[in-house]
């Protein structure tokens, strides 16, 4: 007997869904816009073509008055006692509009055309293979995540947190993607370091950040490195979620040179990586799916400093032959990992990491 790889076609279909988001009838898909419908029509299509069936409360849609637009959202039902509990899979498709009208615009390749692109073959997988899914994933593609919504009540995913069409109690992990689509770094780095995907939130509920660990070598081509949610302001959908006490994951190659630039172009992008992630969440979803526990708890003040500073080391000690400042970070990281040992930094350690992140990011951009 054949049995067929879901996976087969994936790489390609993610191209193609890229290109078409980022093309000009798209125009940028800035949120209230004609090009922001069309985007939102795209991602109908290709969830209507995978059989992915609806979850709004108007068929796929549900609608963001406060932006104009709507969210996109969509269910492969789970089996079993915990069928009613949700693992949310969300990524948001709007971005900037047009940068000169009619001709050039913000593309948005990385923010967020690839993480819809690997969140709809998740999705088309999941719905393929859905035996020993222990939960219902709700794929929730996000409106008015960029200025001059973010963190109001236009944003997409304010307004469902405000208004769930789930009781959000209901849910045990919202996993969260945004800038998943390039390789860390640039090109002489160690792949080591370019397959990184930063993984943050999992301190915040319990069990979660042990789960992720184990992952750690799940899948070839991509490398979860954990990082303390708490050492960044907000930065995307997960806010509203995590500020209403619901479990949460935010999944991340980070900012590059290319964020919010009419340079963020399809071909900038790493679709083996992207595919990888893409195996990576699935294996991920399915382990939250198949969890145990009849609700995962939530940890508001949960922190891990050790893992952080254990992160930000490995980093480091991959980028010393190749930046100058690398050197001088690792001591500085050295000194704060020996304070972490048997303890929780002090706010002014905390602060001294968050600048380190923060340096991290910018010789990676």
């Amino acid at each position: 007997m054949m049995f067929l790889n879901p996976w087969q076609g994936a790489l390609e279909r993610m191209q193609a869904l890229v290109q078409r988001l980022c093309a000009p009838s798209c125009g940028g898909r800035a949120a209230g816009t004609r090009e922001g419908q069309e985007a939102r029509a795209l991602l109908i299509d290709a969830l209507e073509g995978a059989g992915i069936e609806p979850a709004g409360p108007v068929g796929y849609l549900q609608p963001v008055p406060g932006c104009g637009g709507a969210n996109v959202l969509a269910q492969v039902r789970g089996s079993g006692p915990y069928q009613d509990r949700l693992v949310l899979v969300c990524a948001h498709y709007d971005h900037l509009g047009w940068h000169t009208p009619g001709q050039e615009a913000f593309w948005g390749a990385d923010d967020n055309a690839a993480a819809l692109a690997i969140t709809l073959e998740l999705g088309r997988v999941l719905r393929a293979m859905p035996a020993g899914l222990g939960r219902t994933v709700l794929l929730c593609f996000f409106d008015g995540e960029e200025p001059p919504f973010f963190l109001t009540k236009g944003m997409g995913s304010e307004h469902f947190a405000s208004r769930p069409t789930v009781p959000l109690s209901s849910i045990d992990l919202m996993i969260c993607l945004d800038l998943v689509g390039h390789a860390v770094g640039p090109e002489r780095l160690p792949a080591a370091l370019r397959q990184s995907l930063f993984v943050l939130g999992a301190e915040k509920s319990e069990g979660t950040a042990a789960l992720v660990d184990g992952l750690a070598e799940a899948v070839p081509g991509v490398r979860p490195v954990r990082l303390g949610i708490d050492l960044l302001p907000p930065l995307s959908d997960y806010h509203p979620f995590q500020k209403r006490g619901v479990p949460f994951l935010f999944l991340t190659c980070g900012r590059w040179r290319h964020y919010h630039q009419v340079t963020d172009t399809p071909d900038r992008l790493d679709y083996n990586k992207m595919l990888a992630i893409a195996r990576w969440l699935e294996v991920l979803v399915r382990q939250v799916a198949q969890r145990p526990e009849p609700a995962v708890a939530f940890l508001p003040h949960g922190r891990d400093d050790q893992a952080t500073l254990e992160s930000l080391w490995t980093c480091l000690s991959l980028l010393v032959p190749w930046f100058a400042r690398g050197r001088e970070l690792l001591r500085r990281v050295e000194v704060l990992r020996h304070a972490a040992r048997g303890r929780l930094l002090t706010a002014e350690e905390l602060e001294q990491t968050a600048l380190l992140v923060g340096e991290v990011e910018a010789l990676l951009a």
